[in-house]
This record gives structure tokens, C-alpha cells and sequence, in this order.
């Protein structure tokens, strides 16, 4: 299975989708913010793919992924999100990552996050 990064600081929703997958026997690096997501990363190494909170506290979710491509250039990733203006949609897709409104439901999220982690 893959190794994933997990970041919402909603720690509910965290919770939840560090539960699923590693009970889908995924291994998985969570955070509550883009400092603490990078500071797992150092610590535990490149994640395969990312799933990140848009709005985030600090430097938000899409920061964070230029951040974590600096490191990993094409870091698969996929975002979960309340917010749809234009202009965050357009950071979004210009991104090239796949995103997922919330409130999701566990299967959109895995079906999401296996179209992420298709080889190119």
C-alpha cells in the first residue's frame, strides 16, 4: 500500500480519514497545519501521495503542496474543500490535483485517492 499525508485541521475529520486508511492498510503521515505537515515529512520521509485541506491555518493547502512539489517533484495529491470561489477553484485546478467537496463520503475519498495513485 502507499504511503499518504494527511492534512485538515479540522481534527475530526483527520481522525476519520487517518482510521479509513490505515484500516485500508495504507501508512499514513497526519497533520493540522502546512509547519507541522512539512515537519513529518522531514521527520518520516516522501509520502507516495497527498490529501490536503484547502483552507488551512498558516500557509494554505495549495502553498503547502508547491511546498511538499519542491521537495517531490508531481506529489500526487487531491484536496478536500468547502471552498468554491472562482479563484480558488482556478488555484486548484491549476494545481493538477483531484479535489473533493466537502462534506465527502468515505467512498468518494477512495475513489479519489486511487485515480491519484495511478501511475502516470
Amino acid at each position: 500500500m502507499a504511503r499518504i499525508l494527511v492534512v485538515d485541521d479540522e481534527q475530526d475529520v483527520l481522525e476519520l480519514i487517518v482510521r479509513r486508511l490505515r484500516g485500508d492498510g495504507h501508512e499514513v503521515l497526519s497533520a493540522g497545519s502546512g509547519t507541522e505537515a512539512l515537519d513529518a515529512v522531514a521527520l518520516h520521509g516522501q509520502p507516495d501521495a497527498a490529501i490536503l485541506d484547502v483552507d488551512l491555518p498558516g500557509m494554505d493547502g495549495i502553498e503547502l503542496l508547491h511546498r511538499l512539489r519542491e521537495l517531490r517533484a508531481g506529489l500526487p495529491a487531491m484536496f478536500l474543500t468547502v471552498l468554491w470561489d472562482g479563484e480558488v477553484v482556478a488555484r486548484v485546478r491549476d494545481t493538477g490535483a483531484l479535489y473533493i467537496r466537502k462534506p465527502f463520503t468515505i467512498e468518494s475519498l477512495r475513489t479519489a485517492l486511487d485515480m491519484v495513485l495511478v501511475p502516470g
